[in-house]
C-alpha cells in the first residue's frame, strides 16, 4: 500500500472512532442567551425519521430549547445512524450516548421483566397500558433500569402490534402453520411459536429485505412502523390482533443526567412529561391512520372479532408461563399490576 493510501485509510478510521467516542460526551463551553452553560446532549434511535415516536423526539428537542432558552439542545441521530436497536442499550449504559430511544423488547435482553409488554393479550386497551405504567409498572421497571445506571425519561407509547405476511390471510391461529415470521424479541418469538409459525429474529431495518428475498414470510409489528418502512410493498395480508403493546423507552445515562444542574434536570423532566402526554394522546389515532394508509396501499386487512379472541388467548396462554419462568416473583407482581387496572 502506498504511503498516501495508508494515510487516507488511517485518517478515515480515526474519524469513525472520533464520532463514536464523542457521541456520548454532551456538554459544551458556550453560554446560552440567559447566561447558563450550554449543554448539547446526543440522542439516538433506530426509527424512520417520519415515525410518530421519532417526531416526538424532535418535539422534545424543541421543548428543551424553548424551556431552557437555548441552554439545552439535542443532537438527534435517527434511523440507526449511530446505533441499531441491538447495540443501543449497551451504548446508553456505557455512556457512549447520552440518550437512546429503544423498545422494551430490546431492553428485555438486559432486564427480562421488560417482556411484560409482550405478554399476549395482557392489555385490553390503550388506556389500560398507561394506567398500568402510572399505577406502579413504570416505577418497578424504572428501578430495574436504575440498577443498570440508566434513567427512564419517557415511556413512549408505540401502539399495539399486529401480524403481516406475504403468503396468506390469517383469520385464526390454525392459519399460522407453515409460516416463518420475524419476532422483534424473545417473547414475541414465543408468541409466534405458540400460534404455530416458525419465528426468526433480526433487526427492524433488516425485515423488508428479508421478506423480499423470502428469508421470512412476514412479521409482527405496529401499523405505524409497517407503513413508514413500506411493508405494504412486500406483504399483502394484515391481521389486526392487538395482542401486545411494546413500549419504547427514552432512556438516559445516569451520569449524563447528573452532570446537568438541578434546574436543567427539572427542565428535562418537564419537557419529557409533556412529550409523553402528547404521545399517549395520539397513539391510537396514529395506529388508525397508518392502518388506513396500509389499506390504501393495497393490503388486505382482517380484524379479529372480539368474539374470537378467546381462541387466540387460549393458544398463546403458554407464553404467560414462559414470562413468569423468565422473571420469577417480579414477573408475577407486574402481571398483577397490569390485570388490576
Amino acid at each position: 500500500m502506498k504511503m498516501s493510501q495508508m494515510f487516507k485509510t488511517t485518517l478515515a478510521a480515526a474519524m469513525v472512532m472520533a464520532l463514536a467516542v464523542t457521541a456520548g460526551c454532551g456538554g459544551g463551553d458556550k453560554k446560552a442567551a440567559g447566561g447558563s452553560e450550554k449543554v448539547t446532549l446526543k440522542l439516538a434511535h433506530n426509527l424512520p425519521a417520519a415515525h410518530p415516536l421519532a417526531q416526538g423526539m424532535e418535539s422534545f428537542n424543541k421543548k428543551l430549547t424553548e424551556k431552557s432558552k437555548g441552554a439545552i439542545t439535542l443532537n438527534i441521530y435517527p434511523s440507526g445512524q449511530l446505533f441499531n436497536d441491538k447495540s443501543m442499550n449497551d451504548a446508553i449504559m456505557s455512556g457512549g450516548i447520552d440518550m437512546g430511544l429503544n423498545s422494551t423488547a430490546m431492553w428485555s435482553t438486559v432486564i427480562p421483566a421488560m417482556e411484560v409488554f409482550d405478554v399476549p393479550f395482557l392489555f385490553p386497551s390503550y388506556e389500560k397500558v398507561d394506567q398500568a405504567i402510572d399505577g406502579g409498572l413504570g416505577e418497578k421497571l424504572g428501578a430495574e433500569l436504575k440498577k443498570k445506571g440508566v434513567r427512564p425519561v419517557i415511556w413512549a407509547d408505540y401502539g399495539f402490534v399486529q401480524f403481516a405476511n406475504s403468503k396468506k390471510e390469517i383469520t385464526k391461529p390454525a392459519n399460522f402453520a407453515g409460516l416463518k415470521l420475524r419476532g422483534y424479541g424473545e417473547l414475541p418469538s414465543e408468541t409466534i411459536k405458540a400460534l404455530g409459525a416458525s419465528p426468526a429474529t433480526m433487526g427492524s431495518s433488516e425485515v423488508y429485505m428479508a421478506i423480499q428475498r423470502g428469508v421470512v414470510d412476514g412479521q409482527t409489528s405496529g401499523t405505524t412502523a409497517m407503513y413508514d418502512r413500506k411493508m405494504f410493498e412486500v406483504t399483502k395480508y394484515l391481521t389486526i390482533t392487538n395482542h401486545a403493546y411494546p413500549e419504547f423507552i427514552l432512556a438516559m445515562n445516569e451520569k449524563s443526567f447528573q452532570k446537568l444542574t438541578p434546574e436543567q434536570q427539572k427542565i428535562v423532566t418537564e419537557a419529557a412529561n409533556e412529550v409523553r402526554d402528547d404521545l399517549r394522546k395520539n397513539a391510537k389515532a396514529e395506529d388508525m391512520t397508518a392502518l388506513e394508509h396500509l389499506k390504501e396501499k393495497g393490503m388486505q386487512v382482517y380484524v379479529v372479532p372480539e368474539a374470537d379472541l378467546p381462541e387466540w388467548q387460549a393458544a398463546t396462554k403458554p407464553v404467560w408461563d414462559i414470562f413468569v419462568k423468565h422473571t420469577g416473583d417480579l414477573g408475577k407482581e407486574l402481571i398483577e399490576i397490569c390485570t388490576k387496572q
